[in-house]
């Protein structure tokens, strides 16, 4: 039994999925079944997808609040503590309720399984799972980890399913095609079970309308089914206009920044239009704008003073998505590029798309063992003018002391790379 949450969280950190060869979620589902099938007890909604699964969900989280609901939230990663990973009501799990579940789990495992863990994240589903069972949320949102159809979260009939965006990404697991991709993304698609899309790439969506089909599930297409129009962004905020076959709201203000923001918040509104039909919930357009204006996500377009922007762009398509916001909300001023990013990813797309509206790129690394090194990193740039340091405190600190009044410093790439230096920049600035 674990009694500090450092000895527990410590334990954790080191279970690693390769570790264990098993059939997918067949440990999940006999583990929850000796808890007492906790998460047959929630009303759920559940997403996947390469981008923007946070986004949504801090949506949905504030528009569920602004009703009076109380509503846990299950994400990833975390940016300083693994508690952040399930809240309710934006409050993270207390150390002594992590432990408790954990302890369930540890007694469990070591008396049916000779002790031998399944991997990290089912472990922290398994305690989120009890977490919002037990304090009864009125709604549970969760996230998928990897994937989607294998994903250790996808042993829930939700009440409606969201597939955000699909790139290639982790594709020593999930294929190396958009169909592929796509194909691992709909497996949380559930008989009957309405599902809301945000995927734009032709040959992802083909998949995953035929997956709907298969399953008999109404799907809901960002662009088809409801679509929405950009109005005007400013620095703190941007002004949408969202259209359906039933609805038509328009001047809803968003706090988060960049059209993928729009495309996020569509997909909120839409869901939580379909929970609203089925009776599960009411929702006022008084407390959709609200909950628009005040919903925001810490290291997506994270801006601090002196002008540093942080975003944890961890793939290509959020580099994109990225550059697009930077060239809308400062059109005119030269952005200088800070990046670390772990070895599983496209980095050569990524480096290429700031490489073309960079003044200067700085390439760096975190100590985690599938870090990729800050060398490798540069060696993939063309930029004129590039440098690494295996050391991002000294190349963060030296960008920002050599930037000019006008430039923007963008620190981007893994959201462990963001959440570390997110504390220090906070630390900093006290």
């Amino acid at each position: 039994m674990f009694t500090t949450i450092k000895a527990c969280t410590d334990f954790i950190f080191s279970l690693k999925a390769v570790d264990h060869k098993r059939e997918p979620l067949v440990m999940m589902r006999e583990v929850l079944a000796h808890l007492g099938n906790p998460q047959d007890t929630l009303r759920t909604i559940h997403l996947a997808g390469s981008n923007g699964k946070g986004s949504t969900v801090n949506v949905l989280r504030e528009m569920f609040e602004k009703e009076g609901y109380r509503v846990g939230a299950f994400t990833s990663p975390h940016l300083t503590r693994v508690n952040e990973r399930m809240t309710i009501n934006g409050s993270p799990i207390s150390d002594e309720q992590f432990l408790q579940y954990m302890n369930n789990i540890a007694s469990i495992i070591e008396a049916h399984y000779n002790g031998d863990y399944p991997s990290f994240f089912e472990v922290v589903t398994l305690i989120m799972f009890q977490y919002f069972a037990e304090e009864q949320v009125d709604f549970a949102l969760i996230e998928t980890g990897l994937g989607g159809r294998l994903d250790a979260t996808n042993v829930i009939t939700p009440l409606v399913s969201i597939i955000t965006t699909i790139s290639l990404e982790h594709t020593a697991f999930l294929g190396d095609t958009f169909a592929k991709v796509a194909f691992e993304k709909a497996g949380i698609i559930k008989e009957g079970v309405p599902v809301v899309v945000g995927v734009k790439n032709e040959e992802a969506l083909a998949v995953i309308q035929q997956v709907a089909q298969q399953r008999h599930a109404p799907c809901y297409v960002l662009g088809y089914d409801f679509t929405v129009e950009a109005r005007q962004q400013e620095t703190t905020r941007q002004t949408f206009d969202y259209r359906s076959a039933k609805d038509t709201i328009n001047e809803l203000q968003l706090k988060m920044a960049g059209a993928h923001q729009i495309a996020n918040a569509s997909l909120a509104i839409t869901a939580m239009k379909i929970i609203q039909q089925q009776g599960h919930a009411q929702l006022s357009e008084q407390s959709m704008r609200q909950a628009l204006q005040h919903a925001q996500w810490a290291g997506r377009f994270e801006q601090f003073a002196h002008n540093i922007v942080l975003d944890g762009a961890h793939n290509s398509e959020g580099t994109a998505a990225l550059i697009q916001t930077l060239q809308t909300v400062y059109p005119h001023q030269p952005y200088r590029f800070i990046y670390a990013a772990l070895s599983d990813k496209d980095h050569a797309n990524s480096i290429a798309l700031m490489d073309a509206v960079a003044t200067s790129m700085s390439f760096t690394q975190i100590a985690l063992p599938n870090a990729m090194p800050a060398e490798q990193l540069a060696q993939l740039s063309t930029h004129k003018d590039k440098q690494y340091n295996p050391n991002w405190q000294t190349i963060v600190q030296q960008v920002i002391q050599n930037k000019n009044q006008q430039e923007i410093v963008v620190i981007t790439g893994s959201l462990y790379f963001i959440a570390e230096v997110r504390q220090w920049l906070q630390e900093d600035m006290r």
